[in-house]
């Protein structure tokens, strides 16, 4: 008989989602073949069984979100001949659950803690009902403990108490979708919210204060949610969708967003990478478009304009020694991710070309961990393949800046020539575009930043590199 938990998916990850089961209770599994798929607030992972056996009982349901160290399947030496080893093991189940909520525990006083109104009877020693308020503080910390780093912000961020929050998780955890419930409550009932701001303290601040940041969220959530209508196909909104939307919006609300968008001619990167396709394919495994060639460029320029490889900290420019360059990488059209390219100012083309090429690949096959999406200190995004023109995309947080690259084509052009003679040629040109943070840089500085990115792309030779 053997336990499979909830594995450490990274570093900052206390949770984990099923999302989907590959085995059923009775079916055998082997030591690495794929057991199920979790999503955490980071990213989408397929999780091999780290043992074989055949499954007796499946204890998290496809949907439920459960700590890091859960028991989530149990696995045995024998097929299950009947319904016997199966009661077995969920007598052993019921244990772990009785203990491990020593949280949920306290949170069951508080419960009581209503009722005890009821004791009425007790009225002249109105003492008793006081005294239980200093239950409270326990009750916040136990809601602490249980709390994830996503809900937590949530909680923070919307003002919330987590005391007043009922969760529906594991041993009565608060999950994402039990706060999100209280945010469209708490929106709905937004006219009443006034009142009970003002026997605050500060009658006249509260309403001053409330309004302010109430407007928002309540304009933004007011509008009822259309319903499906006949002839509509219901897509349910993927974790990986949810949370790019909600550090989309994040980002767009934290950084003053400005584009800066310069034309490029790619005719010397050219020159380098048609005579090679073929035996750099061969060599690698992989086709060499013009990323690494535009990555290698950016870290280059990242060493002359610093400010732009940053995070803005509290009334400060926090300027980073390495370049992490982020590469955001399609899903196959469900959703992105952008996995990073850990120290890539101390990497040549072919190296950096690598390790594009594997972290798309497992990020696409879900192979990648939490780990490798964190760190990022400047990120690129590549449309080119479709034959965009410009792209302005929005900022990967906490960085300051994002780069799009975009369709190159062969275009008519002036060249020079080196006595100064001008003609017309034909050349690979395309469109990158810098959204930057206007808190960290002015524009001067990122028309410079792509001046020598362009610069490097035009006049480097790419042969003698490759």
């Amino acid at each position: 008989m053997a336990e499979i938990v909830m594995p450490q998916l990274g570093e900052s990850v206390t949770e984990g989602t099923i999302t989907k089961w590959f085995k059923q209770v009775g079916e055998h599994i082997a030591e690495d073949e794929t057991l199920f798929e979790v999503s955490t607030d980071k990213v989408d992972s397929e999780v091999p069984s780290p043992a074989a056996g055949y499954i007796s009982e499946i204890r998290v349901p496809e949907g439920e979100t459960v700590d890091v160290g859960t028991v989530l399947v149990v696995l045995s030496d024998e097929p299950a001949g009947g319904d016997a080893p199966a009661p077995e093991a969920a007598a052993p189940a019921a244990a772990p659950e009785a203990a491990a909520p020593p949280p949920p525990p306290e949170p069951v006083p508080v419960a009581p803690a209503a009722p005890p109104a009821a004791p009425a009877d007790q009225a002249p020693a109105p003492a008793p009902a006081p005294a239980e308020a200093p239950e409270a503080p326990p009750s916040d910390e136990t809601a602490g403990r249980l709390l994830s780093p996503l809900v937590r912000r949530l909680i923070e961020e919307n003002s919330l108490d987590p005391a007043a929050i009922t969760g529906t998780g594991v041993g009565g955890r608060i999950t994402r979708e039990d706060v999100l419930n209280t945010i469209d409550a708490k929106s709905a009932a937004a006219p009443a919210a006034p009142v009970a701001a003002a026997p605050a303290p500060a009658a006249a601040p509260a309403p001053a204060t409330a309004p302010t940041p109430a407007a928002a969220p309540v304009a933004a959530a007011a509008a009822p949610a259309p319903s499906a209508q006949a002839g509509d196909t219901v897509v349910p909104l993927s974790n990986i969708r949810l949370r790019t939307g909600e550090h989309m919006v994040r980002s767009l609300a934290t950084s003053p967003h400005v584009i800066t968008a310069i034309d490029v001619d790619y005719e010397a990167v050219e020159r380098a990478r048609r005579p090679q396709r073929e035996q750099f394919k061969s060599e690698e495994g992989f086709s060499l478009t013009y990323l690494p060639f535009i990555s290698r460029a950016v870290v280059d320029a990242l060493d002359e304009f610093p400010h732009l490889n940053a995070t803005v900290g509290n009334g400060e420019l926090l300027v980073h020694n390495s370049v992490n360059l982020a590469i955001a990488v399609d899903l196959n059209y469900e959703g992105l991710l952008a996995p990073v390219i850990q120290g890539a100012d101390g990497k040549r083309l072919r190296a950096i070309a690598r390790e594009v090429s594997d972290l798309a690949a497992r990020a696409r096959t879900k192979k990648l961990s939490p780990d490798e999406l964190n760190g990022g200190t400047f990120t690129i995004s590549n449309s080119g393949s479709y034959g965009t023109l410009l792209v302005a995309p929005i900022i990967n947080q906490p960085q300051v800046a994002i780069l799009s690259s975009d369709g190159v084509k062969r275009r008519p052009v002036v060249v020079e020539a080196a006595d100064g003679t001008e003609s017309i040629g034909i050349h690979s040109v395309g469109n990158l575009t810098l959204s930057w943070d206007h808190r960290a840089i002015d524009g001067a500085y990122a028309a410079a930043f792509m001046q020598r990115v362009k610069e490097i792309l035009e006049t480097r030779d790419w042969a003698a590199e490759l």
